[in-house]
């Protein structure tokens, strides 16, 4: 039986976190354009202490599982992807992705991460639905889920708040049986 990759990506592979890569994630957290895409919590830089405190919570979870994004060129990081809020019983969760070094931003390394976060999703952990969310400006992210199968399946109307100005949260859901028919045999 031929097995397909797991961890290995056209252009990414996905990466146990190191203890050195909380210094480059500290950093990513003082760029402005990184943290308006990355995440809908409020703006706030955070040292690689605390980086690893944040990391805890979810590393020692059994219902989340994260990864590194590194090159294959060169095993640059350049961000982070993972599955979270899993409900094994349903056999659903979640996931979340960050390309923090603007230089791999729209060069096709998210949508490579994406299609592999779900195959560990769905071969994996047998996982049946994966949900994401992407806020309405970030059009980066809004073609890399809807390319690798994703289908809006909601809007949260003017659900975050920028600078004064309200922006959507748009909801994707992709389901495994959708996911198994884009797989090529």
């Amino acid at each position: 039986m031929e097995f397909k990759p797991l961890f290995t990506g056209k252009l990414v592979r996905l990466a146990a976190p190191r203890p050195e890569d909380n210094q480059l994630f500290a950093k990513w957290s003082e760029n402005d354009e990184y943290l308006r895409i990355a995440d809908n919590d409020p703006a706030q830089p955070m040292t690689p202490e605390g980086w690893t405190q944040f990391e805890a919570a979810f590393l020692n979870s059994p219902n989340s599982f994260h990864f590194r994004l590194r090159t294959l060129a060169d095993d640059t990081l350049i961000g982070g992807v993972g599955l979270f809020q899993i409900q094994w019983m349903h056999q659903a969760g979640s996931l979340g992705i960050a390309i923090g070094d603007p230089a791999y931003w729209g060069r096709g390394y998210g949508t490579d991460a994406l299609e592999l976060i779900l195959g560990y999703a769905f071969r994996e952990l047998n996982l049946y639905r994966v949900g994401s969310s992407t806020i309405g400006y970030n059009i980066r992210s809004i073609k890399a889920h809807e390319k690798v199968g994703f289908r809006q399946e909601g809007i949260q109307r003017s659900f975050i708040q920028r600078e004064g100005k309200r922006f959507d949260l748009i909801l994707y859901g992709i389901l495994r049986p959708e996911w198994e028919a884009r797989q090529t045999p």
